[in-house]
């Protein structure tokens, strides 16, 4: 077990004196998550009876391992006309996920890609405002619900994308990254003072370290910072996670790898610059790379779990066939587990668990629980008391 994830707390249990109280882990303080965009559709009845079926089967999959999931707010999707967001849906999909006792994040606030495309009628400055007017909307709207959002996405090439023409791009360029994302966390923290604010990149090189030095020299509030590690062409190796793990603690935030992914299939070929141009009609898992990815995403949630700043590993997507139809998913197509699944669950709720122990309380009805941090419930003579170890 890692010392830095363990934590020993006492409560009181009122008419235990010498007794024997049941004690249980109910959730990790880690967050371990994934992203599961299909709650939109299943939380608001779109679903006919045989996908809701096997929907079900995936979230119960789902809030056996994880505690902790990312929803889309990408603002074109979310909001393709004007004044007209997907409140409803995404509103419905929140309050599913955390019924089940599931922390939310909102992904993302601002990004240059799947942009509003009604923006490039504006100019610069209106474009901006209309940005930051977002940012409040949605913070202030889903508050309660969702308190940790990426509030800017891949900043690093924000201002360089040359792909095709949109509104982030051109207000990015004209105004520069630091001030930009100093107007988006401003935005963001006054829309709420206790949210979690993210920066978030799949640029692991220097120049977002570069960023992120530049940022908090201007006294930018950022809480954590996010980084992708998508690997599908291949894992990246322990050396280069402990490489960029040491480059980004030397800031001593939280880190948190809000993108992670292996696939169980071919492996996309290296000279791909751009992941999203990699466009196939069949990528399918195979049963080597199966066994291949099941041993890597191991080691690679081990690395990043010994590491005291990371408080969070997400994995995009938790079922095969979603971004760019890449079998990176725990679940197969059929939401059935792959070794992948089986064996990080292993880790989560085996090795990385603490579970169900029966301790007895002292002479002042008192209970010391020493565990892995997170929450646990203390039942006595049919009584319980919910408590965390921090």
């Amino acid at each position: 077990m890692i010392n830095h994830r363990q934590g020993t707390t006492s409560v009181k249990i009122e008419g235990a004196k010498g007794k024997p109280v049941a004690v249980k882990q109910l959730r990790h303080k880690f967050l371990f998550g994934c992203a599961e965009f299909s709650t939109l559709s299943y939380a608001s009845g779109e679903m006919d009876a045989e996908t809701a079926a096997t929907a079900e089967k995936r979230y119960a999959h789902m809030a056996e391992i994880f505690n902790f999931v990312t929803l889309p707010f990408y603002w074109g999707r979310y909001e393709p006309q004007q004044g007209k967001p997907d409140f409803a849906r995404m509103e419905a999909a929140a309050k599913f996920l955390k019924s089940k006792g599931i922390l939310l994040k909102g992904h993302p606030l601002c990004w240059h890609t799947v942009c509003a495309d009604w923006l490039m009628e504006f100019d610069n400055d209106k474009i901006l405002k209309t940005q930051l007017e977002r940012i409040h909307r949605d913070i202030t709207a889903f508050k309660g619900l969702i308190d940790m959002w990426d509030v800017i996405n891949e900043a690093v090439i924000m201002p360089l994308f040359d792909r095709y023409d949109n509104a982030i791009t051109r207000i990015c360029k004209e105004r520069g990254r630091i001030k930009l994302i100093r107007d988006l966390f401003k935005q963001a923290r006054a829309a709420s003072d206790t949210a979690t604010l993210l920066i978030n990149d799949f640029e692991t090189s220097e120049s977002y370290d570069i960023l992120v030095e530049g940022l908090l020299e201007a006294g930018i509030p950022i809480d954590a910072i996010g980084i992708q590690s998508h690997m599908h062409q291949g894992y990246w190796g322990v050396e280069k996670t402990q490489e960029i793990l040491e480059r980004f603690a030397r800031f001593n935030l939280p880190l948190h790898f809000t993108e992670t992914s292996l696939v169980s299939g071919r492996i996309m070929p290296r000279e791909i610059v751009d992941l999203n141009d990699y466009q196939v009609d069949d990528w399918h898992s195979e049963p080597s790379g199966e066994a291949r990815q099941a041993e890597e995403a191991v080691t690679h949630y081990e690395t990043l779990y010994a590491h005291p700043l990371v408080e969070s590993i997400t994995w995009w997507s938790f079922t095969d066939g979603q971004w760019l139809k890449a079998p990176s998913g725990l679940l197969d197509l059929n939401s059935d587990p792959k070794p992948a699944y089986t064996a990080l669950h292993k880790k989560i709720k085996g090795e990385w668990w603490t579970g169900e122990q029966t301790l007895t309380a002292n002479a002042e009805g008192e209970i010391t629980v020493t565990g892995v941090k997170g929450d646990y419930t203390a039942t006595y003579d049919g009584k319980e008391t919910p408590f965390s170890i921090k």
